[in-house]
This record gives C-alpha cells, structure tokens and sequence, in this order.
C-alpha cells in the first residue's frame, strides 16, 4: 500500500502507541505495587480486594463498552471529516455515562450483602471482612472512574493518547502515594488501599472533564453543556456500545461465578489466583496498549470507507502484538520465581501461582491477540453483534463449563481453572480470524449507516 494515500503515517501511529503502552505500564506497575502493599496486611486482604476488583471490573466494563461506543462513532464522523456530530457524539456519551454510572453505583451498594454472601460463595470471616470494606468506599469511585473512561475514549480517537497517558500518571502518583500512607502509617489496611484508589480516580476525573472542554480539541465539549438525550446519536452510540456492554459484562459475570470454584479450593487457591492474574497482565500491556490503538485507527478508516487500510493496519498492529508478547512471556517465564517471591504467599499458593503464570505465558503469546485485539477491528465496522454472540458462546461453554468438568470433575483444582480460560481463548481466536479473512465485517458499517 503506497504510503502517500494512508491516513496514519508510521509518525502519527508511533505518536498514538506509544503513549499507550506508556499508561498500560503505568497502570500495571502500580496495580502490582498496591497487591504488595496490601500483602503487608495479609493474605485474607489480598483475597477481599482481589473478590471485589473482580466484581468492580464487572461495573467499570460497562462504561468502558460505552466508552468504546462514543469513541468509535466519534471516530467514524472524524473519517468523514464531520467534527460537529463528533463533538455531539461527545456530548451525549458523556451525559449517558453520568446518569447510568450514578444509577449502577446506587445499585452496587444497595446489592453488597448479596454480593458477598451469594456471589463469592463461602468465604472466610477475614476475607469477606476485607472485601466489604473496600467494596463500600470503592463504590464511591464508579462515578469518577465512568467520567475518565469516557473522556479517555474520546481523546484517543482524536489519536491524541498522551493526554491520557499524563493525567494516568498522575492517578497512579496519588494511588501509590496514598497507599503508602494509609497503609503503612496509619495502618488502616484495605481502607487505606480503598481511599487512595477513589481519591485517584477523582481527580482523573476532574481534570480530563476540564481538558475535554477546551475547544482548542477537535472534539471536545461545549461549555454550555446540553443536559438532553438526542435520541439518534444515543442509538448509534448504543448500537455498538449495548452488545459491546453485555459482552464484557457476561465475560466478567462468567469470571465472578468462576470464582466460587476458586474459593471453593481454599485461601491459598484465591490468592494464587490474584497474584497469577495480576503479573499476567503484564503478558498482555502491548495487547491492551495496541487494541485501544486499533480501535480509534481503524474507526477513522471505517468512517472514510476504506476498507483495504482497515486491513492493512490490523495485520500491521497484529504483528507488532505477537513479537511484544513473545518478548515478555520470555522474561515472566524466566524470573518468574523471583515475582512470586515478592508476593509473601504461603508455600503452596506460591506454587500454585508459578504454574498459573507458566501457562498464561506461553498460551497468551499464541492466540490472546486473535481472541482480545482483533475483534476491535469488526466492533470499529459495526460488526458488534457477531462478537457479543461468539464471547457469550464461548464463555458459557468452554471457560465456565470446562471449569466446572476440570475442578469439580477431574479436580485439577485452580489450574483447571485457568486451563478452561485458554481453551476459550483458543476457540474465540479460531473464529474471530474466519470472520476477519471473510470479510463480512465490512457489510455491516454499510448497512448500518445506510439504514
């Protein structure tokens, strides 16, 4: 493909990624940081705050799929070169963020007791002690958070990634610094790590909210704010963000019932599991960092209807993922002891935890991208039934329903678990290239915006 016709230069995509991979760094190295902190206090805290960062995620995924929606319908009007509807497309995803996020924040904390005695199952006195309080003043942050991700998205498809990456930064200073303090000098434990992480995600909030509104930004918000839904825009924002929603919230409601098959195997069992999926996030930075990229460059193209560069930057994005992953599955397997040892875990939970990173390694280098970045293309077109339908497919099936056959069946224990997870993976992956070398993904940003 001739590089004068292109609509990202190798600058303008370095410029976008690189930032990107910046705050996914970021965002980890702290989230590591504060699982050390809280290991200070314990093995039942670290349990509690790993329950509820798993329901949390549940809720912020929802937000996170609207985001997703206002970014890529913002980015299609940016491909036809329409910055007015963009700007409204911000509006109104902005304002549906706000209400649904103080509406599910209610809900949450109205919920709590069911969470905590039905949802995760039996549970130690200490672990749910633990989880009930970071639940109640986490709750608080949803709002906050909501706001950020939202304003985050829109930055992002403007490819102007390094706003985000300053003000994550940031965050994880007051995060880092706040545990720290609450933490280890006023000893208020998981409190602490709960107060550091709402105050955090408060003032991300806040100051994304006044970057969005400088009008200086291709899409930004009018300072005369419309306090009203438009019916059309909110119903393309919702047409890809709704199935989007409920993929990633069936993901994370799969996950959550999972859990009462790791909590059933024991304390250990759950800590391994957190700490496990904590450093395996690592294995996935370019993963994450790339298909936020994916999205708002392939939405620019969808909306300038050129398919063949919508393919031509997934392959180029795929491959860049494959060699970053291979590099860091590398190094997680090589010092992979020494990162467990950090941890504090008891002796069979730090085993358990070796071999969980082991698996996630190797299997996340192979298929992770096929199954979790390569889908953003078809979401950026419009394709976003297709994915919703084959996630909830696969999650039902293969990563709850293997989970239950290898741990209730052949009590394979907390590994069983995990092996159930990458099976999903693979299958997900399988299928989501058909589609993609098929190309019926096309179809449905021209049906959508003709009807």
């Amino acid at each position: 493909m001739e590089q004068k016709n292109l609509l990202f230069s190798k600058e303008a995509l370095n410029k976008l990624i690189r930032p990107l991979v910046v705050e996914q760094v970021l965002a980890v190295a702290v989230g590591m940081i504060d699982v050390i902190m809280i290991a200070s206090v314990g093995e039942a805290a670290v349990s509690g705050v790993s329950l509820v960062d798993n329901v949390s995620i549940l809720l912020i995924g929802l937000f996170g799929a609207l985001a997703t929606g206002g970014a890529v319908v913002a980015g299609q009007y940016l491909g036809q070169k329409d910055e007015k509807n963009a700007c409204k497309a911000a509006n109104q995803l902005i304002l549906f963020i706000l209400v649904s996020s103080l509406l599910i924040m209610g809900v949450y904390l109205l919920g709590k007791d069911f969470i905590l005695t039905r949802v995760f199952g039996q549970i130690d006195a200490d672990v749910k002690e633990a989880a009930n309080t970071y639940l109640i003043i986490t709750a608080l942050s949803i709002p906050p958070l909501a706001l950020y991700n939202g304003g985050a998205a829109l930055f992002r498809a403007m490819g102007n990634s390094k706003v985000t990456m300053w003000i994550s930064l940031i965050m994880n200073i007051i995060n880092g610094i706040g545990n720290a303090i609450l933490i280890y000098l006023v000893h208020i434990g998981v409190a602490g790590a709960a107060i550091a992480t709402t105050l955090a995600r408060l003032v991300a909030a806040v100051i994304i909210m006044v970057m969005i509104f400088n009008k200086k930004h291709v899409i930004h918000l009018d300072r005369q704010f419309e306090f009203r839904f438009h019916k059309k825009m909110i119903r393309r924002i919702l047409f890809i963000g709704v199935p989007n929603g409920l993929e990633n919230s069936i993901f994370q409601l799969g996950k959550i019932l999972i859990l009462s098959l790791v909590s059933a195997c024991g304390t250990y069992a759950i800590a391994a599991n957190a700490v496990a999926g904590n450093v395996a996030i690592l294995n996935v930075i370019p993963g994450n960092a790339l298909s936020l990229a994916l999205l708002s460059v392939a939405s620019v193209c969808v909306g300038a209807g050129d398919f063949e560069q919508v393919k031509y930057y997934t392959k180029k994005l795929m491959i860049k993922i494959h060699i970053y992953m291979s590099i860091i599955s590398f190094v997680l397997i090589l010092f992979a002891p020494l990162i467990v040892q950090m941890y504090q875990l008891s002796d069979q939970a730090a085993e358990a935890t070796k071999t969980l990173i082991y698996w996630h390694a190797v299997c996340a280098a192979l298929f992770w991208p096929e199954s979790f970045v390569l889908p953003n293309t078809l979401r950026a077109s419009n394709d976003v039934k297709f994915t919703m339908t084959l996630s909830i497919f696969s999650m039902w099936v293969f990563r709850i329903g293997f989970s239950y056959l290898f741990v209730k069946v052949l009590d394979l224990n907390i590994v069983g678990v995990w092996i159930a997870m990458i099976i999903d993976w693979l299958f997900r992956a399988i299928v989501f290239v058909i589609r993609f070398v098929k190309g019926t993904w096309k179809e449905k940003y021209i049906a959508e915006r003709n009807g």
